[in-house]
């Protein structure tokens, strides 16, 4: 007698649910397919922009400082937080920018302290004001840096932006440290005293140095002058990062007409510095306030000339550039900072989605097809089975065996619930099972 075939592994028990399943196992692989491929834009391609940003501003009381708390109120009326950090001025700014332990994002940099460092990383929002050169010295006549050599000059503290700037002016003058002339750390106010007690000789003010009381007060003193940059032009050429500015007759004081005539100055701007990194939203958000900070008339200045994107020393940023030209997008018009967050993000989507819902949508008939058509093969494999084992010429309880698996083949059947789209193919099955049985009866 021959070894008793095993009847193959049994057909699903319980088709309550199949319909169910079939659609489950589906759309399950599309649908988890889509929700990786949304994750992966959302943190990787479009995050969402920071609830808290940190900016290197400069000493209290300086005017980056009073900017930055300026932005720092502006920014919170959009739910930003600004951590503004106090710092020893330009210089600083740069490195904490540079050095990504330090965890800033962004700061205002004054023109010509890159000092041939690798700025690559970083990006300028836009130039936001200017920061004069303003000499002061004892005597009259001198119209070039080129004439103090040889005396004492005031050049600003060690590690400073304005000690930078002011020794790469008087080197194009011919004047380097270690020569004849005394280059002496002295700042501001302390470089001004030493001015009018005869300490020095010459004072380069830059930026806050250069304050309008604090010109008033030197220029009244007796021997006392201002250099008039009668080459000013010739700087802007040497040095891209300055521009020409003037104080005309009166500016300072019509009453007494000081300046008594124009006096022509050299000027670096102060660039609001970014890394590369930085949202774009937080970019518009920063824009707008600089727009609100920096755009009143003063007196080196034209109302709505700053901030401007003009951009000296660094990469201007492509956000920065849409942002001048054209403004807030219609959803950052319209609706508050963080629901157009949501939806600038949420169209952002919509392109990687269609890319992948489109085929998704026309492979998810064929997969449920398949997944359907998948259990009458099942059937199949058996009833193939069957048969070959009908043609061996098998014993009693062999083909007893036999009608055993088609009885359960049909009960399964009974409990089956197909679709009515592939009704026809379970009907033809159950013919199948008849013709084997037929088969099976005769052998």
């Amino acid at each position: 007698m021959k070894h008793q075939r095993q009847r193959p592994p049994g057909f699903p028990g319980d088709h309550s649910h199949a319909d169910l399943r079939d659609l489950t196992l589906t759309f399950a692989p599309i649908a988890l397919l889509v929700v990786v491929a949304v994750t992966l834009v959302v943190w990787l391609v479009d995050p969402a922009p920071p609830k808290t940003i940190t900016m290197s501003a400069g000493p209290r009381d300086s005017t980056f400082w009073v900017a930055a708390e300026e932005y720092k109120k502006l920014l919170a009326r959009n739910g930003v937080k600004l951590n503004v950090l106090e710092s020893d001025g330009s210089m600083q700014n740069l490195q904490r920018l540079l050095d990504p332990k330090q965890h800033v994002d962004i700061a205002f940099v004054q023109g010509g302290v890159t000092d041939g460092l690798d700025t690559s990383s970083l990006m300028s929002l836009g130039s936001m004001f200017y920061a004069p050169v303003v000499v002061f010295y004892r005597g009259t006549g001198i119209t070039g840096l080129s004439q103090l050599e040889g005396k004492r000059i005031a050049v600003g503290r060690e590690g400073s932006g304005t000690r930078v700037l002011s020794l790469d002016l008087l080197q194009a003058n011919g004047i380097t440290p270690g020569g004849d002339t005394s280059l002496l750390p002295y700042d501001g106010l302390q470089a001004a005293t030493a001015l009018v007690s005869g300490q020095v000789d010459a004072a380069l003010l830059n930026g806050d140095s250069a304050t309008r009381m604090l010109m008033l007060r030197l220029l009244r003193v007796p021997g006392i002058s201002v250099m008039d940059f009668a080459e000013a032009a010739a700087y802007t050429r040497l040095f891209p990062y300055l521009d020409e500015i003037d104080l005309p007759p009166g500016v300072l004081d019509l009453k007494r007409k000081i300046p008594p005539f124009t006096v022509h100055l050299i000027s670096p701007t102060v660039e609001l510095v970014a890394r590369t990194s930085l949202h774009p939203a937080i970019s518009d958000l920063l824009i707008e306030a600089a727009q609100e900070v920096h755009s009143t008339a003063n007196l080196l200045q034209r109302a709505g000339q700053f901030p401007s994107p003009v951009a000296r020393e660094y990469q201007i940023s492509e956000d920065a550039q849409r942002y001048y030209k054209t403004g807030k997008s219609f959803l950052y018009r319209t609706l508050p900072f963080w629901l157009a967050s949501v939806g600038d993000r949420t169209l952002v989507l919509l392109v990687p989605m269609a890319v992948l819902l489109f085929p998704a949508l026309r492979l998810i008939p064929a997969l449920y097809r398949w997944r359907v058509r998948s259990r009458i093969y099942r059937y199949y494999g058996s009833l193939i089975a069957i048969e070959r084992d009908a043609l061996k010429n098998p014993s009693a309880d062999e083909r007893e065996a036999l009608f055993a698996e088609l009885d359960h083949i049909e009960a399964s059947l009974n409990e089956l619930r197909m679709p009515l789209a592939y009704a026809d193919a379970m009907y033809v099955l159950r013919e199948h099972v008849g013709f084997v049985r037929a088969r099976l009866g005769q052998a």
